[in-house]
C-alpha cells in the first residue's frame, strides 16, 4: 500500500515521510486542482446533452484513448520504464527542480491556476522564484560545507592515516630485511590517490561555488547549481566515500555510514 507512511515491505520496514524542511502542501494544492479542471471539462461536456448515458461513455472512451500512454502497470522502478515513458510514450521525466519549475509558468498551467481562483498570476511567478531562491541557497551552503568537511576534516584525517602508515613502512623494512610490506605499500599508493582525487575535487567544487554566486538571474543560477556545482558535490563525495571505506576507523573524522545504518548507541 503505497499511501502507508510506515509500510512493511517482506523483510523491512520503510518509514514514508517527507523530510522535516519539506511540505505536502503544495504537492495537494496541484493535486486537487487537477482534478477540479478535469472534472470542470466533464461537466461542460456533459451538461445539457440530450442523450447523458451516451455521451458519458463517448467521453470515457475516448480519455482513456487520450491518455493511456499514462497507464502503466509493470515495474515502476527498473530503468526500462524509464526509456520506455519517456522514449516510446512520449512522458515527461523531470528530474531535477530547474527542470520542473518552469512548467509552472506555462500558460496552460497559469490559466488553470487562475481560472480556479488558487492563485493569482504574481503568485505564481513569486513561487516559482521563492523556490528556485531555496533549492540554489540550500544547494550553496551543503557545497560549501563540504569543501569544509573535506578541506579541514576528512583530507587531512586521511592525511594522518597515511603518515601512520608509511612510518610503519618503514619501521618494518628498517627492522627485518626482506619482510613484506605489500599491505603498507598497497595502501600508501591507494590513500595518495584517493587524497589527491579529494584535493583536486574540492577545488573544483569550490570554483564552481564561486563562479555560481556571481550569477545574479536565479533561473541561470539554478541551472548553474543543476549542471556545474552538484556533479562536482558528486565526484567529491566518491573519492571521500571510497577513502571511508579503506581508512581506519579511528581516524575518521565523522561517523561512518556503519554507525549511521547501523550503530545503536
Amino acid at each position: 500500500n503505497r499511501t502507508s507512511p510506515f509500510a512493511f515491505t517482506g523483510n523491512k520496514f520503510e518509514f514514508r515521510m517527507l523530510g522535516s524542511a519539506n511540505s505536502i502542501a503544495c504537492t495537494n494544492i496541484m493535486l486537487n486542482a487537477a482534478v477540479a479542471e478535469s472534472l470542470k471539462i466533464y461537466a461542460d461536456r456533459l451538461e445539457g446533452v440530450d442523450d447523458f448515458e451516451t455521451a458519458l461513455h463517448d467521453m470515457i472512451k475516448k480519455t482513456i484513448k487520450d491518455h493511456k500512454r499514462i497507464i502503466f502497470n509493470g515495474n515502476g522502478y527498473d530503468d526500462a520504464w524509464i526509456k520506455e515513458a519517456t522514449e516510446k510514450r512520449g512522458l515527461l521525466n523531470l528530474r531535477t527542480t530547474p527542470d520542473a519549475l518552469p512548467a509552472l509558468l506555462e500558460k496552460k498551467n497559469v490559466d488553470m491556476l487562475t481560472a480556479h481562483k488558487i492563485f493569482s498570476p504574481a503568485e505564481i511567478v513569486s513561487r516559482y522564484e521563492i523556490t528556485l531562491e531555496n533549492y540554489c541557497k540550500t544547494v550553496n551552503i551543503e557545497g560549501n560545507t563540504m569543501v569544509d568537511m573535506a578541506r579541514k576534516e576528512i583530507i587531512p584525517a586521511v592525511e594522518k592515516y597515511v603518515s601512520d602508515i608509511a612510518t610503519a613502512y618503514s619501521a618494518k623494512k628498517n627492522s627485518v630485511a626482506g619482510i613484506s610490506v605489500k599491505y603498507e605499500e598497497d595502501m600508501l599508493k591507494k590513500l595518495s590517490v584517493l587524497v589527491d582525487e579529494m584535493d583536486a575535487a574540492t577545488k573544483e567544487l569550490e570554483t564552481a561555488l564561486v563562479k555560481y554566486n556571481t550569477i545574479k538571474d536565479i533561473t541561470e543560477a539554478s541551472e548553474a547549481i543543476r549542471d556545474d556545482v552538484l556533479p562536482k558535490m558528486s565526484v567529491l563525495r566518491i573519492a571521500c566515500d571510497e577513502a571511508e571505506t579503506i581508512t581506519a576507523e579511528s581516524y575518521w573524522p565523522f561517523p561512518t555510514y556503519g554507525d549511521l545504518l547501523f550503530g545503536v548507541k
